[in-house]
């Protein structure tokens, strides 16, 4: 009798046995290698098993009949299959597709350089390079002049790109347009951008084929991206030759808002009275500029941020006049300009994300010109009246934007939204005689736009999009369709291709025009090879754009208007960009090169011709060297386009005609500068110091950009830099926070 449970237990036992099935066969991946680790089960039961380091899995079942198997696994899409149990041992092989990651998945690329806090490829420059690139002199677009697709103007403020004019690429700030990111235009002088680059944690240039969220830029766009809340509360002054700037950023105890501002003054005279210009300064440029900010965050996810800008310039100088020799041209300036930012971030739940923004402008111009004698007393000359006038200019833009993101499975998204526009401009031209000529522009630009990434594989990836654009001032509306591919060649390789089509209202430097006008209209093909580490990038791109509706201009009561929209061009080239931070310790250089075959029919050209604002061949060689233990930058650039063409045009009863065309010598440019890291307060002092000295054309390279014309056509004359070289020292501390870990990571 007590043998009986025992005896009872193996018959059960053994029945149960009995009526198991297996269940086996190999996980594989589309390629048919094996795959481990995954996690095989029948739904709604306790039976499964995973697979070994070769794909095979094997377990036994009691289940019967039909039933669903799931196989899940990390980097891969989940599977869900129908199965039949019966008494047989069932084999099954089955196939996982991977699910798209960052970390493997492809990237698209075409047309952009971007850098960020998620992508840190060598590619990319962020503030640190920015300045520490000795021909930028401390610009955003100086810097970003060193990349491929960019050109070396030297004459003119502006990022002119792939044979564009500056009008033709837009600078956006956390998503809204900045209508006068640089400083007000001098004759024949480039001027710098209002904004320092550490303001900014994230830069995207487009050279062609940018997102459907942006638009109104037939050429290129610059998106720059604020910082969020600073890492701790700290304090930072500068000195330099030009001026003195001092700083505050304010963050909470817990660590969830800040506020901070600043206040720089710059002063030219100085430096002029050592560096002889090739301006007679009456007043030498003195720049008062003021910022503030605050940053709060409204979830884990979310963040509300503000940014405010006030800034005064003025001037007053004279060169010698082409028109009448043993006389003078005076060129006087006065500028109010005010920026203001404000952005919301947030994650709404259920994959959603909101990112919205408004910013508001004012700008205020008072230029007044006229010729004067030796003496610098204001002339009236004979046939010369025109010279003597006065122009002041009042303008205000307002921006607004909404877009929102839903996550789908894997890297898939789907983002939609609008924008609006709105400018306000009114100028009045005063002649020699008071005889005033007021004007004024007021438009809108409402916009939508919806665009979605696509990931089939980590391999494969598409951004579509689409943009309309509806212009009150053309009351026209536009379509504007953008594609672009991505293939993932190796593991550090791909290639890309995009298309798109893009509109851009007429410039309001040539409005209000006597004719119907209609939108300027860009097409860009791009094809792209690149292949990135974190160290080394190499990158190649094709391109070619074709520009329709360009303005033609014409001269009515003095003043240069567009007459009609019938111009016309096309742009084709090539580039390459290699950057190498490995192959030699604590070396950081890059080189780039672009080729560009374009002409174009518009404004006052006669047929269709080479701009001059564009060179065949443009590129640039940056290297930065630091010695860790002297904490000390060594960097150096060699920036190169050659010669650009030069017109002198004029229109008489038979139309516009050239009466002088040639082209200019090639560019040269060698800068250098030194950042040294000096140790300041006792050992482990929260402070952090960077003395600067940055030479530009080391070698006193005589630099031509053009030639100018008297009003006759008699004479010319060279534009050249204000002077050949310049030199800058500065010293800049920060209190409450040490950088030098971070410079020294960064390759300061």
């Amino acid at each position: 009798m007590k043998q009986l449970p025992l005896l009872l237990n193996l018959i059960l036992l053994s029945s149960f046995a009995m009526g198991q099935t297996l269940i086996s066969g190999k996980i594989k991946d589309p390629k048919g290698k094996g795959v481990a680790g995954a996690s095989i089960s029948l739904k709604d039961s306790y039976d499964g098993g995973t697979s070994d380091s070769t794909g095979l899995y094997r377990f036994k079942t009691t289940e019967t009949g039909e039933h669903l198997i799931m196989v899940t696994c990390i980097g891969y899409k989940p599977i869900e299959q129908k199965i039949s149990i019966g008494a047989e041992a069932l084999n099954l092989d089955l196939i996982l597709k991977e699910e798209p990651n960052e970390l493997k998945a492809v990237v698209i690329t075409a047309g952009t350089f971007e850098a960020s806090d998620r992508k840190r490829a060598a590619a990319v420059l962020n503030s640190i390079d920015i300045v520490t690139t000795a021909s930028a002199n401390g610009d955003v677009t100086g810097a970003i002049k060193t990349l491929p697709g960019a050109q070396q103007v030297g004459e003119s403020e502006g990022l002119f790109v792939r044979g564009g004019t500056a009008a033709e690429t837009k600078i956006y700030i956390d998503g809204t347009l900045v209508n006068n990111f640089f400083f007000s235009s001098v004759p024949n002088v480039a001027q710098f951008g209002r904004f320092s680059p550490f303001l900014f944690k994230g830069t995207v240039f487009s050279t062609g084929g940018y997102s459907a969220l942006y638009g109104q830029a037939l050429s290129s766009a610059l998106i720059l991206e604020s910082i969020d809340l600073p890492d701790q509360t700290s304090a930072n002054i500068g000195v330099t030759i030009l001026g003195v700037n001092a700083g505050y950023q304010q963050l909470a105890k817990n660590k969830k808002s800040s506020w901070g501002g600043g206040y720089s003054y710059t002063n030219l005279w100085p430096a002029f009275k050592i560096i002889k210009q090739r301006q007679d300064y009456k007043q030498a440029p003195v720049f008062h500029n003021a910022d503030f900010n605050f940053r709060i965050k409204t979830s884990k996810t979310g963040i509300i941020k503000y940014y405010g800008y006030l800034s005064t310039n003025q001037l007053d100088f004279t060169v010698n006049s082409l028109d009448s020799l043993g006389y003078k041209d005076r060129f006087g300036l006065k500028n109010l300009n005010t920026f203001h930012n404000l952005t919301w971030r947030e994650n709404l739940g259920r994959r959603w994300k909101l990112n919205t923004a408004l910013s508001f402008s004012i700008n205020k111009d008072d230029i007044e010109g006229n010729m004067a004698n030796e003496a610098g007393n204001k002339v009236l000359l004979t046939g010369l009246e025109f010279k003597n006038f006065g122009l002041t200019n009042r303008s205000q833009f307002f921006n607004s934007r909404i877009v929102f993101e839903k996550k789908l499975k894997g890297l898939s998204a789907i983002r939609f939204g609008n924008e609006f526009n709105y400018s306000n401009e009114k100028n009045t031209y005063t002649l020699y005689n008071n005889q005033q000529f007021p004007g004024r522009l007021e438009q809108n630009t409402v916009s939508g736009f919806a665009e979605a990434d696509i990931y089939i594989t980590n391999n494969v990836a598409a951004k579509t999009g689409l943009r309309a654009e509806h212009s009150s001032y053309l009351n026209k509306t536009n379509l504007a369709p953008r594609i672009s591919l991505a293939y993932k060649l190796g593991n550090q390789s791909q290639a890309s291709l995009a298309y798109g089509v893009f509109y851009q209202n007429p410039e309001r430097r040539y409005l209000p025009a006597p004719v119907q006008l209609g939108f300027l209209k860009a097409s860009h093909y791009i094809a792209q090879y690149q292949k990135t580490s974190s160290l080394i990038t190499f990158r190649a791109e094709v391109f070619y754009k074709k520009y329709h509706n360009l303005l033609k201009t014409g001269f009515v009561n003095n003043r240069e208007v567009a007459t009609g929209n019938n111009g016309f061009g096309d742009a084709k080239g090539f580039e390459f960009f290699w950057r190498d931070k490995k192959t030699i310790k604590n070396l950081d250089y890059w080189i780039s090169y672009s080729y560009l075959d374009t002409k174009r029919d518009f404004l006052n050209f006669p047929f269709a011709i080479q701009p001059n604002f564009a060179a065949k061949h443009t590129t640039s060689l940056v290297v930065k060297k630091f010695i860790t233990k002297l904490k000390m930058n060594l960097n150096g650039s060699y920036n190169f386009a050659s010669g650009r063409p030069y017109y002198n045009i004029q229109t008489d009863l038979n139309g516009p005609k050239f009466t002088d065309r040639g082209t200019i010598p090639a560019y040269h440019n060698v800068s250098f500068s030194i950042n040294y890291l000096p140790k300041i307060g006792k050992q482990g002092a929260k402070s952090f110091a960077v003395y600067v000295l940055q030479v530009s054309n080391v070698f006193n390279t005589k630099q031509v950009y053009g030639y100018q014309y008297s009003y006759n056509a008699l004479r010319k004359e060279a534009i050249v830099p204000p002077s050949r070289m310049f030199v800058f020292i500065g010293a800049f501390i920060s209190f409450g926070v040490d950088r030098t870990d971070d410079a020294i990571n960064s390759n300061l």
